[in-house]
């Protein structure tokens, strides 16, 4: 796993297109928390599924699909939030995986 850098917008805010970089194979890690967002670009022909681990327990041992966020075929950007809810306590990260990588890029942004 590739480890993602938070890229925070400050008062003068943030040039974005410059900071994408490949999505990993094996899938990437990221910081979490509030106005944390991590932005996705498809450029392939069919929907990418990006899927957000979620290491927490319910009911003490029982454990929780990961949340999954179908990105469309599209020039644009998907952008979804990581809440702290995705942190792991254990590394104090998000765990990131892709269906598919080829065509697919991303960066994470603050917006504070």
């Amino acid at each position: 796993m590739a480890a993602l850098t938070k890229n925070v917008a400050g008062p003068a805010g943030l040039r974005v297109d410059t900071l994408f970089v490949a999505a990993s194979a094996g899938g990437d890690t990221a910081p979490t928390g509030s106005g944390v967002e991590l932005r996705v670009k498809n450029g392939s022909g069919s929907a990418v599924t990006v899927t957000i681990a979620f290491p927490g327990k319910y009911d003490g041992d029982q454990t929780v699909a990961g949340r999954t966020f179908s990105v469309p075929a599209t020039t644009g950007e998907f952008t979804i939030p990581l809440r702290d809810i995705y942190k792991d306590p254990a590394t104090g990260l998000a765990s990131i995986t892709y269906s598919a990588t080829t065509t697919v890029t991303v960066c994470v942004v603050s917006v504070p």
